[in-house]
């Protein structure tokens, strides 16, 4: 993963960051699957429009990715 910086007004950045905590996600995961949306898939891999969309409900999901995919080992 690539790190950047942004630069938001005030009124941007507490709207996004509500916006974040009403979805249950980090500020960076709201900005990231904005971007997807305005970003085209790339033609060749076109399930990656929805790579990281995927709700569990659960807000540690990323910390159990492999479970959240691929289910609970038996």
């Amino acid at each position: 993963m690539i790190r950047t910086q942004i630069s938001l007004t005030e009124t941007e950045y507490a709207a996004a960051k509500q916006e974040a905590a009403r979805l249950g996600i980090s500020l960076a995961e709201l900005l990231r699957r904005s971007l997807r949306t305005m970003i085209p898939a790339d033609e060749s891999r076109p399930w990656m429009r929805y790579a990281g969309m995927v709700e569990s409900g659960d807000p540690d999901s990323s910390r159990n990715i492999d479970s959240v995919v691929y289910g609970q080992k038996s």
